[in-house]
């Protein structure tokens, strides 16, 4: 029998003293509220299913982008038998509402959006009348989702916490996945995601980038105060009315849809006459061309007025929210006297695109489902490029179809918005200072779209928006120190939001726009000098031509020069040669 040595008796531990320390520990865990009994963990609820046959009753809240993309995104989905309903742009007040009921440490984004969802059901339940359980029955609330580093993938949660702490345990949240689609298992058949819906959802986005673009270009510049928002206003709601009424159900497919129906991930015959009706047809390009109408005929400009043009960048909703939420800058830039150049959602759905082409290219070869194939398995390896090309095919035709619909509806619009920007060039301008392949947020496009707009005489001034403590925007703040200093001339500001905060935030902003309003003003000075004329001589033939008054003016863009009435000047120069050289051929015949 082997016995034990002293060292090893007095190692061994005592088992009252062992049993004291639990408890003297257990009861310091209850008395900070750490002991298992005491911690509530947060889990996902059960939720009801949102089935279509809820859907003539059931009211689909959506929000989060631009009063104009809302407005028409609801009119689209109405028209294909949906209720919809927006929730308001968010409020200081919601920003209240969602620390109170959501998690601390979130980024100012979700205390926004939650809190605004949370108030309007609030206003529903405490000035309509509608109990909880009402709301719970008749209401959904549909809003994106996406996974990675950004605290951006757990609004679902926030949401459902906010919701549960409000009173609202249960009310169902639909996350539509940007890189997958719908929950299905969540909502079941309540929405169906058809391509009818994805068409009224694209259309409805493109419209709004280019409404907002245009609205943005034209205000600053117009003679009557306020005229251009009552045109803009008869615009959405004729293309509203448009969206409502496009009756997809009506479109039937024929011989050429049949047959594209079989060799495309299309549902039948219908679906692609539906698609081939997009390509196709002219109905969205129609209501533009009557908006591009209304706008020439009834809005008066000015472009003789030397303004800075400014670019917003930053984070997606900070840069893309219209209230509170990024202080109100468009409104404060206008009144300062800059032209905004807002941000289109499209530029967003091209770099989702090309993150997915980059992901196919990069995962070619590897399939974890399988075993590894040896060289000697040649139809393996054929199997394995197919399956590669398919997907890269369809990516590219969709990156395609993307940019040549939303060109066709700018041409309609007067072709004064700016083009979809390549994102192969964001990719290679942004690459070396911020690798293109991390994730997060906007990636590596704020330090592209800065060195893009910089350098290209696009703007004057980038100006980047984006929440406190996000940590994405974090990220790319930190390159674009190494940017600034590569491009010393461009003139760069970027605001951190959040619930308060204006005036300093309105202040820095100033002093920024200061630089970038002289920078303009040079540009003007030295524009005029080489168009031959004088400032009088210009501005005496724009006022005896009133077609140079127009909004939707296509003005020419040389290198460089990237302010409104430089270019402006440019063209009436350009016109007025012509009309001396031929005056002088009319005498000299």
């Amino acid at each position: 029998m082997e016995t034990q040595t002293p060292s090893q008796t007095a190692r061994r531990p005592d088992p009252e003293l062992q049993e004291l320390l639990t408890r003297e520990r257990d009861r310091l865990e209850r008395e900070a509220g750490l002991a298992p009994a005491h911690i509530d963990h947060f889990r996902r609820p059960e939720e009801l299913p949102f089935t279509a046959a809820e859907r003539p009753h059931t009211t689909v809240l959506i929000g989060g982008l631009s009063l104009r993309h809302d407005a028409l995104i609801k009119a689209g989905l109405e028209g294909l038998g949906y209720r919809i309903d927006t929730v308001p742009v968010p409020r200081k007040a919601d920003f209240q509402a969602g620390k109170e009921y959501g998690n601390n440490g979130q980024c100012n984004p979700t205390y926004f959006t939650v809190g605004a969802l949370v108030n309007l059901l609030k206003r529903l339940r405490d000035e309509e009348g509608l109990s909880a359980e009402e709301i719970t029955r008749r209401y959904v609330f549909l809003t994106a989702g996406a996974c990675g580093p950004c605290r951006f993938g757990m609004y679902e949660a926030e949401y459902r916490l906010a919701l549960k702490n409000a009173g609202f345990d249960g009310f169902r949240v639909m996350l539509f996945q940007q890189e997958g689609g719908l929950d299905q298992a969540t909502v079941e058949a309540g929405l169906d995601m058809n391509l009818s819906f994805f068409l009224a959802m694209l259309n409805g986005i493109f419209i709004g980038d280019l409404l907002n673009e245009v609205s943005y270009h034209i205000r600053p510049y117009e003679v009557v105060p306020g005229q251009t928002q009552r045109v803009i206003d008869r615009c959405l709601a004729l293309c509203e009315d448009g969206l409502r009424g496009r009756g997809y159900d009506q479109i039937r497919g024929g011989r050429v849809a049949g047959l594209l129906s079989k060799v495309a991930p299309l549902k039948g015959a219908d679906e692609a006459q539906q698609f081939l009706d997009q390509l196709m047809g002219d109905y969205y390009q129609d209501l533009l061309r009557r908006c591009a109408a209304i706008i020439d005929d009834e809005i008066e400009v000015d472009y003789t007025r030397a303004k800075p043009i400014v670019k917003i960048t930053g984070e997606f909703w900070a840069q893309t929210t219209e209230g509170d939420g990024n202080f109100n800058m468009f409104a404060f830039l206008e009144r300062e006297g800059a032209e905004v150049l807002v941000e289109p959602v499209v530029t967003w759905l091209g770099y989702l695109l090309r993150q997915a082409k980059v992901k196919a290219s990069d995962e070619r070869g590897l399939d974890e489902t399988q075993t590894p194939l040896s060289r000697f398995d040649l139809r393996g390896r054929l199997a394995r490029e197919a399956r590669y090309g398919k997907t890269r095919l369809l990516l590219e035709v969709a990156d395609r179809i993307l940019h040549r619909e939303y060109d066709r509806l700018r041409r309609a619009l007067g072709g004064t918005a700016h083009e979809p920007v390549c994102q192969l060039e964001l990719e290679r301008l942004g690459h070396p200072f911020y690798n293109s392949r991390s994730g997060g947020g906007e990636g590596h496009l704020e330090v592209a779209k800065n060195i893009y707009y910089s350098t290209q005489g696009l703007a004057h001034m980038v100006l980047s928006l984006k929440p406190f403590g996000c940590m994405p925007s974090t990220q790319s703040d930190g390159a674009q120190a190494a940017v600034v200093s590569r491009y010393p001339d461009m003139i760069y500001l970027p605001i951190e939001t959040s619930g308060e905060g204006d005036i300093n935030a309105h202040s820095r902003v100033q002093m920024a726009l200061g630089e970038a309003k002289a920078k303009s003003k040079t540009e003007l000075r030295e524009t005029i000098a080489k168009t031959g004329y004088t400032l009088e001589e210009l501005q005496s033939y724009v006022a005896e031509h009133r077609e140079l008054r127009r909004p939707l003016l296509d003005l020419p863009h040389p290198e460089g020069v990237a302010g409104r009435a430089a270019r402006f000047y440019l063209l009436v120069a350009e016109r007025m040669r012509r009309e001396a050289g031929a005056r002088r051929r009319v005498r000299s015949a």
